[in-house]
């Protein structure tokens, strides 16, 4: 320990000492001399932070709460698809302002081989940003930009594995031990077919089992995901140390929010599943507390893609925060459910669950992520309507790409698994949503159709407590691209389909309002203008279901600060009516007319914000 630390560094240290010196020490056994590599890192990093950033921090830490409310609206993007590289988005930041965006996720662009990266998510050197999309001082020079603008810059941070072809790993397969001992090698398959014995496959048709063989060491390695994504291995404090510098290296270069990925898996142990094991969230809490002392303007993000009862404990507790933000990844799954089967019964309840969280949990929700859709749905819930897992999660794919009869949504399936009855599904909103089809066949009413249930789905995320995050594109209605089977590199991964170069020229007619580029753009500004104006949309807010009357039509109610919202989405294909008990005078916040709200006549796929305004009293 350096007994000259700065103040504001030391303030900060002693505020957390006791909490991260035992806990780092349970994990690594009181090895000591790791800890004070790990605190003397820590302060290295604070010492090179820019003083920019210091002063961001200072306010940030002076409003702990600066990323919830009503104000920020996220877009996520890859930069290659949407301007080529990082110096092509600088020159874009007047578009993502104009499309009322003040949290921008750039999705992974550190250093990874090009025909082993996993969409990035297989990073061979976390100092550098992969060539062609430029390089660590263009992405500062991206963040500065930003944030004299007021935009918040995520990036993820792939703490479970590096690339196989990562410094570390070539070490590893040149036989040097410091190296092997960073992942997990073994030199026969006894164990790691032990471990196959309890832990579930992510992908058992493309990438099958969870261990590798390593021909040049001669051994076998852990592999959960790819065979060129080698796990790291957090039971040695090297990997936590080095990773927690890389971290922060990345915070010092403007990076506001960090995704961690796959963040359940990051602890192994035999004879569990290796997932969401205690240590996780022992880690993930040292994490949160380095951020707080060397840099408390950053915010973690957890990606946990699991279900309700996984999701929530990855916040941690009101004394012993985790994760600032998580994804709102179950809503995302049942929404689709819900414009399949145009009943909302299973949407309410996982909404229910929703709304009795504590208001300090704060989710980023989302219509379409650069992943596919996961049915995790709560079947336990659905056989009560006679749904069954496998044939209900056929019939929503089927719907869902198309064949279900009548069905307008152009998706695709990945990781299709006819054994199992199980596959995900691709595409981007407005394909899903029938865009695509309706321009195809030059129907202008169903073309309507599709708008309109676009528009009412971002309502839907917008209506939430939360950040609600565009996938770039969606705000001109960007259909699929199809260009992707023609890419060998691509072609074998359906998830490109929704992960197409951004069409600056459909983008040219956002202000076109008799176009659909034009009618999306308009509807979403709009959404975005109306929620950013009325407390009601704050993350403070009570949230309630409202009972319709009709299970084609969700309702919730929101109240805050002298506001009520009643909120209603008719998931129907045909028009519906909902019936409420409310007393109130409401207007109808996109009509600005009053509104009957006894009986409420809606459009298919359409919605409705009713504000009621109490008096002061």
């Amino acid at each position: 320990m350096n007994d000259h630390w700065e103040t504001e560094f030391a303030v900060r240290f002693r505020r957390h000492e006791d909490e991260l010196q035992w806990l780092y020490c349970e994990l690594y056994h009181n090895d000591r001399q790791a800890y004070d590599y790990f605190t003397d890192m820590m302060y290295r990093c604070w010492k090179e932070r820019p003083e920019s950033l210091r002063i961001m921090d200072r306010a940030r830490e002076a409003d702990p709460g600066w990323y919830k409310g009503h104000e920020l609206t996220g877009m996520l993007m890859y930069v290659n698809a949407f301007a080529g590289t990082l110096k092509g988005v600088r020159e874009k930041l007047d578009y993502i302002s104009e499309c009322g965006v003040n949290y921008l996720h750039l999705m992974p662009l550190l250093e990874s081989p090009k025909d082993r990266s996993d969409g990035g998510y297989a990073v061979s050197d976390f100092r550098k940003v992969q060539p062609e999309l430029g390089t660590m001082e263009d992405l500062q020079a991206l963040a500065e930009d930003c944030h004299a603008r007021g935009i918040a810059v995520c990036l993820d941070f792939v703490m479970n594995h590096t690339s196989e072809d990562h410094e570390w790993a070539r070490r590893a397969k040149a036989g040097e031990k410091e190296y092997q001992d960073r992942y997990f090698f073994y030199d026969s398959w006894e164990i790691p077919n032990a471990y196959e014995q309890t832990v579930p496959q992510v992908f058992p048709t493309t990438a099958p089992g969870n261990f590798s063989r390593c021909p040049e060491a001669g051994k076998v390695v852990m592999t959960t995901f790819y065979p060129y994504q080698w796990d790291l291995n957090y039971m040695n404090p090297v990997v936590l140390n080095d990773m927690t510098d890389n971290m922060l290296n990345l915070c010092n270069h403007g990076v506001d929010i960090i995704r961690l990925d796959a963040v359940p898996y990051i602890w192994k142990a035999l004879g569990t599943s290796c997932r969401n094991l205690p240590q996780v969230h022992s880690l993930i809490r040292i994490m949160r507390m380095v951020c707080e002392i060397v840099c408390p303007g950053t915010l973690l993000l957890g990606e946990v893609v699991m279900e309700p009862s996984k999701v929530v404990p990855y916040f941690g507790t009101v004394e012993k925060p985790e994760c600032h933000l998580l994804y709102n990844v179950t809503t995302m799954a049942t929404l689709w459910h819900t414009v399949a089967t145009k009943d909302t019964r299973l949407l309410a309840h996982q909404m229910g669950q929703v709304f009795t969280l504590p208001h300090e949990y704060t989710f980023l929700n989302y219509l379409r992520c650069h992943d596919d859709i996961g049915w995790g749905l709560d079947y336990g819930f659905l056989r009560q309507f006679c749904q069954e897992e496998v044939p209900h999660k056929r019939f929503l794919n089927d719907y869902l790409t198309g064949k279900w009869p009548g069905s307008p949504a152009r998706g695709e399936l990945y990781n299709d698994d006819p054994r199992l009855g199980d596959a995900r599904l691709c595409g981007t909103t407005a394909s899903l949503c029938g865009v695509e089809a309706a321009l195809e066949s030059g129907d202008k009413k169903a073309l309507e159709k599709a708008l309109r249930l676009d528009r009412m789905l971002h309502a839907f995320m917008f209506t939430l407590s939360g950040i609600p995050v565009l996938y770039s594109g969606d705000e001109i209605a960007q259909q699929n691209d199809n260009t992707y089977r023609d890419d060998p590199v691509r072609q074998g991964d359906s998830r490109y389909l929704h992960r197409g170069a951004m069409d600056w020229k459909k983008a040219e007619k956002r202000g076109k309002k008799t176009t659909p580029e034009g009618k999306m753009f308009a509807a979403i500004r709009e959404l975005e203008t109306i929620r950013g104006e009325h407390p009601v949309f704050d993350s403070e807010a009570d949230a309630w279901l409202l009972y319709t009357g009709n299970i084609h039509v969700l309702g919730i109610g929101r109240y805050y600060q002298g506001e009520k919202l009643l909120a209603l989405f008719n998931f129907s294909g045909e028009p519906q009516k909902a019936w409420l008990r409310e007393g109130e005078a409401y207007t109808d916040l996109i009509s600005g007319k009053e509104r009957d709200v006894s009986e409420i006549r809606m459009e298919a796929g359409d919605f409705c914000w009713l504000l009621h305004r109490f008096q002061d009293p």
